[in-house]
């Protein structure tokens, strides 16, 4: 395969972390590999990689002029694929897909709308239904995907079901390729000495429900928290845990580039989303030997296996959440089992190598 351009409209995030290792896994195998999408976090250990990145995106769904920039560009680099990651990117990906002649187009589908997250089994509904919403992501990611030929790649069997029964894509159309991280990058590590502590990692406010950790860390007297993140609920979680009885047990962290010493430094990783579908953070956690506590949603549980490699709990139930956390924290031997056992669980099947190939199994299949 001669060109893969990897499609941004964000310069953060979980599609962002992934689309940029990807890129550079690509071109350690040979191929002549961009990434076209706002300079981020990644670029330049992608650009270390042998990842050509081109700092051009549309900033909003109003900046026609960054959209002609892009399709410009991509009408330049002329690539055999076009991977589109996040929504504005693959709905511009789509809809350009026809007039770039022998370009194919993969679309990975990353996450579900609030208003129709609990479409996805296991799912809580994240947020307010709104009118738009049916429109926009379910009769107009069929119409958009079909006007492309694009093909679509979903992390988790359980947006995949979405994607065919809701959205309405033929199922030779819908690829399951689980993201990956590279256990390289993420070694585990021995759990560290001192009360047990749970790391959450996030953006604070909507889906990730941080709110639930907190209330379970109420009536878990012994228990640390880290929260690695920031968002849009920062204030108010600063000053619950500045006025309330968490106050010398939290930590917050604001936004960090690298996880890992945090991710080291934790007994636990805690997982509270209402809707997700395959979480980079935990891969990230479990490649680093940790146990996951986390909500049953979306592609949660094909990745942690209940009593295995950590604990599930309904969504939104701080009660089950603090039980939950006790079971893994507070019986002896238990964390470092299902530490183990998380590592190797990603060894199985859940690396950065085994994504991208995947990945260059569906675009083959694009361009056949």
């Amino acid at each position: 395969m001669s060109r893969v351009v990897q499609l941004l409209s964000q310069a953060e995030g979980g599609p962002v972390d992934h689309a940029a290792d990807v890129a550079a896994e690509l071109a350690a195998r040979g191929v002549d590999s961009h990434l076209v999408g706002p300079v981020g976090p990644g670029t330049d250990r992608a650009r270390a990689a042998g990842v050509t990145w081109h700092d051009v995106a549309p900033t909003s769904k109003r900046d026609a002029a960054g959209a002609v920039a892009t399709g410009r560009l991509l009408g330049r680099l002329r690539p055999e694929v076009l991977h589109a990651h996040d929504r504005r990117a693959g709905w511009l990906a789509r809809a350009a897909g026809p007039l770039l002649p022998g370009t194919r187009v993969v679309y990975t589908l990353h996450g579900v709308a609030d208003g129709l997250s609990d479409l996805v089994a296991g799912n809580a509904l994240a947020g307010p239904r709104r009118r738009r919403d049916r429109l926009y992501y379910l009769t107009g990611e069929r119409l958009v995907t079909r006007w492309g030929r694009a093909r679509v790649v979903t992390p988790s069997a359980a947006v995949a079901s979405y994607a065919v029964e809701h959205v309405g894509l033929p199922a030779d159309r819908v690829h399951v390729v689980a993201n990956g991280v590279d256990p390289d990058h993420y070694p585990a590590t021995p759990l560290p000495d001192g009360p047990p502590t749970v790391v959450w990692v996030g953006l604070m406010g909507g889906v990730k429900r941080l709110d639930v950790l907190l209330d379970a860390a109420e009536r878990l007297p012994d228990v640390r928290v880290v929260v690695v993140g920031d968002g849009p609920d920062r204030a108010h979680v600063e000053d619950r845990v500045r006025r309330g009885p968490l106050a010398a047990r939290v930590t917050l962290t604001g936004r960090v580039a690298d996880p890992r010493p945090h991710l080291a430094g934790a007994h636990a990783l805690a997982l509270t989303s209402a809707a997700e579908n395959c979480p980079l953070v935990v891969l990230q956690a479990m490649a680093s030997g940790r146990p996951v506590v986390a909500t049953a949603v979306g592609g949660v549980p094909e990745l942690v296996r209940d009593g295995v490699e950590g604990r599930l709990c309904a969504a939104g139930d701080p009660v089950a959440f603090a039980d939950a956390l006790a079971d893994v924290l507070h019986t002896p031997g238990r964390a470092a089992a299902m530490g183990a056992a998380a590592h190797e669980r990603i060894g199985s099947g859940w690396t950065l190598r085994h994504c991208v190939d995947g990945l260059q199994a569906v675009y083959g299949r694009a361009v056949a």
